[in-house]
């Protein structure tokens, strides 16, 4: 089986498999830039969801 036959044979897993690791590497270098990385302290975290809001307050009554 020579280089030809080979290629043709298994191209694509040849293709996929190079790809996949060259995402997860360049991935993996994202991931270990120091310059990319939020310092915790300067996080500041969303406020929740609310699931609820109360009515508006009655208006009192007036009296005559």
């Amino acid at each position: 089986m020579g280089l030809r036959e080979f290629w043709r044979s298994y191209k694509v897993l040849i293709v996929m498999g190079t790809s996949l690791g060259l995402i997860h590497w360049g991935w993996f270098n994202l991931k270990a830039n120091p310059l990319l990385r939020k310092n915790k302290d300067d996080y500041i975290p969303e406020p929740g969801i609310v699931a609820y809001v109360s009515p508006p307050a009655a208006a009192p009554a007036k009296n005559k």
